[in-house]
């Protein structure tokens, strides 16, 4: 009966995460990716938090990398972007050396998300792109906090 009631809230909040991020205009895919994240990470307000500071570094390294990247191409053609890349990447492993920012998945996250995405690089798009991504921590954080309810009884 625990699995059973495990599986239905499972689908609730997957099925409710849907239904607003369509209803909504946001991305899906990138709220059940933080989802996964949320799990990956601690399964915790606090790792979800500290998932939160990378993850959003790596959305602004990707900025930086479009605008960078684009700024080289005028000069360098196509090998502009593939420079971008690998002068932000190296530096990566640089910035994880930093208290906080060591979680380097997590940077890879916000650059998948800001890659696949394609956002402008302007408010609106951020603030869509975070509210995608804050809907999956809370997603993930109600189903785990409701699943380990059920399985407590």
């Amino acid at each position: 009966m625990k699995q059973f009631l495990t599986a239905i809230l499972m689908g609730f909040f997957g099925a409710l995460a849907t239904l607003i991020s369509f209803s909504f205009h946001l991305p899906s895919w990138v709220l059940f990716l933080t989802w996964v994240s949320y799990y990956l990470f601690g399964k915790s307000v606090k790792s979800a938090l500290q998932t939160l500071l990378p993850l959003t570094c790596g959305i602004l390294m990707g900025i930086t990398i479009k605008l960078f990247g684009s700024s080289l191409s005028i000069y360098l053609g196509n090998f502009g972007f593939p420079i971008a890349v690998f002068i932000l990447i190296t530096s990566l492993s640089y910035l994880s050396k930093i208290k906080r920012l060591e979680n380097i998945p997590a940077w890879f996250i916000g650059l998948i998300i800001f890659f696949g995405v394609h956002p402008k690089i302007e408010i609106k798009p951020m603030i869509i792109i975070f509210i995608a991504i804050s809907l999956g921590f809370v997603f993930a954080y109600l189903n785990d906090t409701m699943t380990r309810l059920v399985v407590k009884k």
